[in-house]
C-alpha cells in the first residue's frame, strides 16, 4: 500500500508533468535554434553544445555566441553573459526556501534555477508544492535543454531562423500564463507594466537579452505606496479605538 506522502508527490508529479511538457517542446524549439544559428555563423558544435550542459541560461547562451561570432573580444563576451545572468540573484533569493538540503542539492538546484522553473515553482503557494514544481521543472528543462542545441546545430541552416516562423515567440508566451496568476495586486500590477514597458522601448537600443535587465528597474514601482493605504489604517486604527 503506496503511503500518502507518496500518493501526495505523485498527484503533484502528475499535475505539473502536462505544462511542464509543453514548456520543454517550447524550449526544445528555442534550443534548436540556438544551435543552428550558432553553427551557421561559424560556432563549433561540440563548444556550443557544452556550454549548453555547463551554462544552462539561453538568454546569456544567444547574446554570447551573437558577440562572439560577430569578432567581440573576449572580455566582452564574459561580462555580458554575466551582466545578462544577474537576475538570478533575485531569483535566488526568493528560492532560498526552495533549495533546501545539503551543499550538493543546492548546488545542483542553482544549475536549474532558470526563468521557467523559478515560474512555475513562483505560481504554486504551498512550500512543498513550490519545491516539487521547482525540481520537476528545472530537471525536465535540464534534460532536453543541450540535446535540443545538439540537434539544432546538426540540422545547421537547414533550420533557419526561428524569427522568421514566429516559433521564438513560444518560450515567452509560455512564461506569461506561467506569471499572470501571479498578479493579484496593484503593486506587482505597476512592476509587471512598468518592466514590460521599460522592455519594449529599450529592445531596439540595447543588444540582446540586455532590455531584460532593464526591465528588472520595473520593481521599484512596486515599492511605491499605495494611495489612500495609510489613510484606511488610521480609519482601522480609529475603528479598533
Amino acid at each position: 500500500m503506496r503511503s500518502p506522502k507518496r500518493t501526495d508527490r505523485a498527484s503533484d508529479t502528475a499535475r505539473l508533468l502536462p505544462a511542464v511538457a509543453s514548456m520543454a517542446l517550447a524550449l526544445v524549439v528555442v534550443g534548436a535554434s540556438l544551435g543552428a544559428i550558432a553553427v551557421s555563423s561559424g560556432a563549433p558544435l561540440w563548444l556550443v553544445t557544452v556550454m549548453a550542459a555547463l551554462v544552462f541560461a539561453g538568454g546569456s547562451e544567444f547574446l554570447v555566441v551573437g558577440l562572439a561570432t560577430a569578432g567581440a573580444a573576449p572580455l566582452t563576451v564574459l561580462l555580458g553573459g554575466w551582466l545578462l545572468n544577474a537576475r538570478h540573484l533575485p531569483y535566488g533569493l526568493a528560492m532560498g526556501d526552495v533549495l533546501d538540503g545539503g551543499l550538493g542539492r543546492r548546488l545542483l538546484g542553482s544549475h536549474l534555477l532558470v526563468d521557467e522553473a523559478v515560474a512555475f515553482a513562483l505560481a504554486e503557494s504551498e512550500p512543498r508544492r513550490r519545491r516539487r514544481a521547482y525540481w520537476v521543472a528545472g530537471t525536465t528543462l535540464y534534460a532536453v535543454w543541450a540535446p535540443s542545441v545538439l540537434l539544432g546545430g546538426l540540422l545547421g541552416r537547414g533550420l533557419g531562423d526561428p524569427q522568421l516562423f514566429g516559433l521564438d515567440a513560444a518560450l515567452p508566451a509560455g512564461l506569461l500564463t506561467l506569471v499572470l496568476p501571479a498578479v493579484r495586486d496593484r503593486p506587482t500590477a505597476r512592476a509587471v507594466l512598468l518592466g514590460c514597458l521599460l522592455a519594449v522601448l529599450t529592445v531596439p537600443l540595447l543588444d540582446e537579452g540586455l532590455a531584460v535587465l532593464v526591465a528588472l528597474l520595473g520593481t521599484a514601482a512596486a515599492l511605491l505606496p499605495v494611495p489612500g493605504a495609510r489613510r484606511g489604517a488610521y480609519v482601522s486604527e480609529g475603528e479598533a479605538v
